[in-house]
């Protein structure tokens, strides 16, 4: 499915920047159909999760007839237009999300999880909490 593709490529455009900072970029996917085909969109690490486990507790899935949403249909369309290219194959309906974490005990910095197809993270929001975890990581020294 090309939504993973659009945020990977979202993500991956801000790798020097987290470079900078000390942070790595990480994937975590349910099943491994697909994943070669992502791999390239994607410049961090790809881990596998097939009993789910980072996903939660409560996992959250997009329903079925969530497809004759508009925002769904709006997303569909933006994408087209991007030509990145996907599939249907696999199961594509758990929603995920962006986190980070910082180091050791330090926790989560930014958290946020997709609510519905194309609810990307706010890349503002991503960088400010990589640059939370260089400043903390400055004071514990």
């Amino acid at each position: 499915m090309v939504r993973p593709r659009d945020e990977a490529i979202n993500l991956s455009s801000l790798k020097p920047r987290f470079d900078a900072h000390g942070v790595t970029l990480h994937a975590v996917v349910k099943e491994t159909l697909g994943v070669e085909d992502f791999r390239p969109y994607f410049k961090g690490d790809v881990f596998l999760d097939p009993e789910k486990v980072f996903y939660g507790p409560k996992e959250r899935w997009f329903p079925v007839l969530g497809v004759l949403r508009f925002n769904f249909i709006r997303h569909v369309y933006a994408l087209s237009k991007k030509n990145i290219p996907g599939n249907l194959k696999g199961e594509g309906l758990l929603l995920g999300g962006v986190f980070v974490i910082g180091p050791g005990q330090s926790g989560i910095y930014y958290q946020h999880h997709e609510m519905e197809f194309g609810d990307h993270a706010n890349l503002t929001e991503v960088l400010e909490a990589v640059q939370r975890i260089e400043k903390d990581a400055s004071k514990r020294q």
